[in-house]
């Protein structure tokens, strides 16, 4: 059972994910700066790593979270995989 915490969240309250992406070799900059045009992106950077790409994903529902993630990262040309933590407590 969900904590009594997540079933009354406000209506300001977001959903914020980490997502782990693998890309590409060579087209880092490409996808970033393609990633950085996504609406529930607030923010990404390239990493020396297991991955390529951390990106801070952020929307007021999870549906959205998981839409964008779906519909719009996971879509870009150049990403070989992702990983996903939804973060649970700020």
């Amino acid at each position: 059972m969900w904590p009594a915490t997540f079933a009354r969240r406000s209506p300001l309250t977001t959903v914020k994910a980490f997502v782990l992406v693998n890309i590409e070799l060579g087209k880092e900059r490409i996808v970033l700066d393609m990633l950085k045009r996504i609406p529930s992106v607030r923010d990404a950077y390239l990493t020396y790593g297991v991955y390529d790409i951390l990106v801070l994903v952020e929307a007021d529902k999870m549906d959205r979270i998981k839409s964008a993630i779906t519909n719009e990262i996971r879509a870009l040309p150049g990403i070989r995989s992702t990983m996903t933590m939804v973060i649970v407590d700020n």
